[in-house]
């Protein structure tokens, strides 16, 4: 090739980013039908009403709130990935940042979707700003989870405006220090909603906040990773090998820092004479222990994948980052389902179909045999028609907004 040739070329436009595809398309299709039978059987759950769902009085949050907190888990995650480099003055990740922040927003989307089904009706929606109790952790958590998604929309509009050479990069930093601000606040907040209710023995501990903040960490990453990945392989974007390396080896030292906040907790509580040793006994050998070790299996084997440099490919990272997230939401369940376990006060109520799940177990409310929850296909069919509002919105994300980064992969 000679020097003038070589010249021409550099100076060629990289081609443009794929718009569609087959895949993508039938994606598409797939999560607007799932989320029209979402919609569906919502209407049919506002029209029955709650009881329709395995919640009670004795159990009151269930499979919506598990995954509200699995969601806003994902979506702090990722943004705070995306913020770090730039807060910090580090080296970012390139357009990786732009699909972590989309990917945030779709997250967030999904988490107050949840909310709203939870609540019953979305006039209650209305309701919850109207009659606010500004004293609740509960109205804490709307309005940083509101301000958290007005937030990440800016700061994915902030890096299009950089893109055009409309925004300076210190504006980008200031950005993304509130950012990763709000993004560790947001998930603060949601722990403190379990933290600060003294009447349930599992919840009530300060390692709540860092449970939480921890999970994000290692959940969001893995999301990101997994998203960056798939769009690479089908040849939407392309990214350093190096910048998924060093995401797998930040996942990998979070899902350590994770499970090292849990063992901490349990160690204390389950120490011969201390006061949750029946918490302990829930999770490791009581109802709940299927969860537990799901989880503890699920964040080994990744943490062994992440940190042997021979399993770190691709695919292993994929592998990787599917067990930590599964791992993720069986701890999850572990804390809204548990909390609800071990009551403090016995006999607080008589057993019928309004006061616990298992009501058809009659005076087994004694014991508190019939409390483990288990969501009603009801609640399968709308949690899914919610998930796939999210995995819409991705997708279109991906089809139609700057998210892509040209050229080859080094």
């Amino acid at each position: 090739m000679t020097d003038t040739t070589a010249a021409v070329a550099a100076k060629a436009p990289a081609p443009a980013p794929k718009k569609g595809g087959k895949g993508l398309m039938i994606g598409i299709g797939v999560c607007a039908v799932v989320m029209v039978v979402g919609i569906a059987l919502w209407m049919v759950q506002l029209s029955g009403g709650m009881v329709q769902t395995g919640m009670r009085n004795l159990d009151s949050w269930g499979f919506y709130i598990t995954l509200f907190m699995f969601f806003v888990g994902l979506s702090a995650g990722g943004l705070i990935i995306s913020s770090i480099p730039n807060a910090f003055g580090m080296k970012g990740f390139g357009d990786i940042s732009r699909v972590a922040i989309w990917s945030s927003i779709c997250c967030t989307c999904v988490a107050i979707g949840f909310v709203v089904v939870d609540l019953g009706g979305p006039l209650r929606l209305w309701e919850l700003f109207v009659y606010s109790n500004l004293n609740s952790p509960l109205m804490w958590d709307i309005i940083v989870l509101s301000t958290y998604l007005i937030l990440s929309i800016v700061y994915l509009w902030a890096y299009s405006r950089e893109d055009a050479g409309k925004m300076s990069h210190v504006a980008i930093r200031v950005i993304s220090i509130i950012a990763l601000v709000v993004a560790v606040a947001v998930h603060t907040v949601t722990a403190w909603i379990f933290s600060l209710s003294a009447a349930h023995e599992f919840w009530h501990t300060a390692l709540m906040g860092p449970w939480f903040v921890a999970s994000a960490l290692d959940c969001g990453t893995a999301l990101v990773l997994i998203v960056v990945i798939a769009l690479q392989k089908a040849g939407r974007i392309a990214f350093d090998r190096a910048h998924m390396v060093n995401l797998a080896k930040m996942l990998a030292v979070f899902t350590c820092v994770d499970l090292y906040f849990f063992a901490c907790d349990l160690l204390t509580s389950g120490f011969p004479g201390g006061s949750g040793s029946d918490v302990v006994a829930m999770l490791t050998t009581g109802a709940l222990a299927p969860f537990f070790w799901t989880q503890i299996v699920c964040m080994g084997l990744a943490c062994v994948i992440l940190f042997v440099p021979r399993l770190r490919t691709k695919g292993g990272v994929v592998l990787a980052s599917a067990l930590v997230i599964a791992g993720v939401f069986c701890k999850r369940c572990e804390i809204l389902v548990g909390g609800f376990q071990i009551p403090n006060i016995q006999f607080a109520d008589v057993a019928n179909s309004f006061t616990i799940t298992q009501w058809e177990s009659g005076m087994s409310l004694l014991g508190y045999q019939g409390m483990v929850y288990w969501p009603t296909p009801i609640e399968f069919g709308v949690a899914a028609g919610v998930v796939a509002l999210g995995g819409l919105l991705l997708l279109l994300g991906i089809k139609y907004l700057p998210l892509h980064l040209t050229g080859k992969e080094k």
